[in-house]
């Protein structure tokens, strides 16, 4: 019995997804609920799993665009699925001195497709999961051979790839050795260092005429539709201040160990600006509507938008009803959002139905930036660096943890002194933290 294998539903208003990855090779078996391939929208990466157990027959190659309810791959189950792979052709082999061979000796692994140090493989050639591993093992693409339609790598190939450098992280048998790094003079009384080796980052290559040219990605395409919907759509004003970090800082070091002894997360800012959001946006309900049509629609609750940076875009996941949410939950749902989004596991549903956004640029050393609304929303808060600042305080100049913060609002339904008003209760609330305890 086959089991079809479609692309199901992936959210309002998406028709066509690309297959960026399959985790099961062609004749593999599998099992129920194991992750068969993955999909790219231009919101998010979806997995598809397994819906019965056999073997699987791929109809769909890597990189091919694919519509919702299209068929991409079958699964043969019952006692006479067995895998169809291909038989490996006889290959003459140069001859080799008889040399007797330990019998516990392990075959060599029949080999793939060989590796082109010549060859050009930019990071936006990989799929996720492949410049993934890529990048966490430091490892050159150009050296791992492919066998992916087209020449592509596969996350199987890379995978073979770390197995055969069972010996420690050497290269591979057949791979290029790294460069020998430039040697440094080093003084005669100082021990010389192992040498660093050089990054396996691809070095970008261009055209005769100097340029290269890369697809956007669906994600891309998609996020850059919605900054120019933004800015054509909405009257976007922004408006700034200075908060004075010290109180949060001072409470944090004293409380940071016990914080994630108790509840098993760190403590961070976000969860302060979080609660202070909150409690702003009860004094000015507009920064939490949107304009539909010629109405304002108003929300008593609060989806909080985290702007997470990510190797494909930035992305934006929802934390739901976070009025509703304890410091300790709000770090927990931000650790894992951050982590699914990075990882391409996040929902559709995951990254929509935010009523206002907080972005970070701090994170990057940014000291002061004017974000862009996330539409529909009318309002998102910018937060940056921590920098000591020397400040007057009590006709006193004294040096302080100071932190710039921005509010981008849209004008059309908020008024340039409610959103003043917003901000100054966020500088409030942070720099006295125990009005965020008493919600005063």
């Amino acid at each position: 019995m086959a089991v079809q294998v479609e692309v199901p539903p992936l959210g309002e208003s998406i028709t066509q997804a690309i297959l960026v990855a399959w985790r099961k090779g062609d004749g593999e078996t599998v099992a129920v609920d194991d992750e068969l391939c993955e999909l790219e929208t231009d919101k998010a990466n979806a997995p598809i799993y397994a819906k019965a157990a056999g073997v699987l027959h791929r109809l769909k190659d890597e990189g091919e665009t694919v519509s919702v309810g299209e068929v991409i791959a079958r699964i043969d189950s019952g006692p006479d699925a067995a895998p169809q792979r291909p038989a490996p052709q006889a290959a003459s082999a140069p001859a080799v001195p008889d040399v007797a061979q330990p019998q516990d000796q392990p075959a060599a692994a029949a080999p793939l497709a060989s590796a082109d140090a010549s060859r050009t493989v930019s990071p936006e050639q990989l799929s996720p999961a492949v410049r993934r591993i890529v990048e966490e093992n430091q490892l050159d693409p150009r050296h791992i051979p492919a066998s992916g339609p087209g020449g592509r790598l596969t996350k199987e190939d890379v995978q073979k790839h770390l197995a055969a450098r069972g010996d420690g992280g050497k290269p591979a048998p057949g791979a290029e050795e790294p460069a020998a790094v430039l040697e440094q003079p080093t003084p005669a009384s100082v021990t010389t260092p192992a040498p660093i080796p050089q990054s396996d980052t691809p070095v970008m290559t261009f055209d005769a005429d100097g340029t290269r040219r890369v697809p956007m990605s669906k994600i891309r395409r998609r996020i850059a539709e919605r900054l120019v919907q933004a800015q054509q759509t909405a009257a976007i004003l922004t408006t700034f201040n200075e908060i004075d970090m010290t109180a949060v800082v001072d409470l944090r070091s004293r409380f940071k160990d016990q914080f994630e002894k108790v509840h098993g997360v760190g403590l961070g800012f976000m969860s302060f600006f979080a609660r202070a959001v909150v409690m702003a946006l009860r004094e000015v309900p507009r920064l939490n509507a949107f304009i539909d049509g010629n109405d304002i629609v108003y929300h008593n609750f609060v989806h909080l938008g985290i702007a997470v940076s990510t190797d494909r875009g930035l992305a934006v996941p929802v934390l739901r009803n976070v009025q509703t949410m304890s410091f300790a939950r709000i770090e927990a749902e931000i650790k894992r959002l951050a982590a699914a989004t990075r990882e391409g596991k996040l929902s559709v549903e995951e990254l929509s139905g935010g009523t206002f956004s907080i972005t970070n640029g701090g994170v990057f050393g940014s000291l002061l930036s004017t974000p862009i609304l996330n539409p529909p929303q009318s309002g998102i808060l910018g937060l940056h660096a921590i920098q000591k600042r020397a400040v007057v305080i009590d006709d006193k100049v004294t040096v302080r943890p100071m932190m710039y913060v921005a509010l981008s609002y849209d004008h059309r339904i908020v008024d340039g002194r409610e959103a003043i008003t917003f901000l100054v209760r966020i500088k409030q609330l942070i720099e006295d933290p125990a009005r965020l305890m008493l919600e005063i």
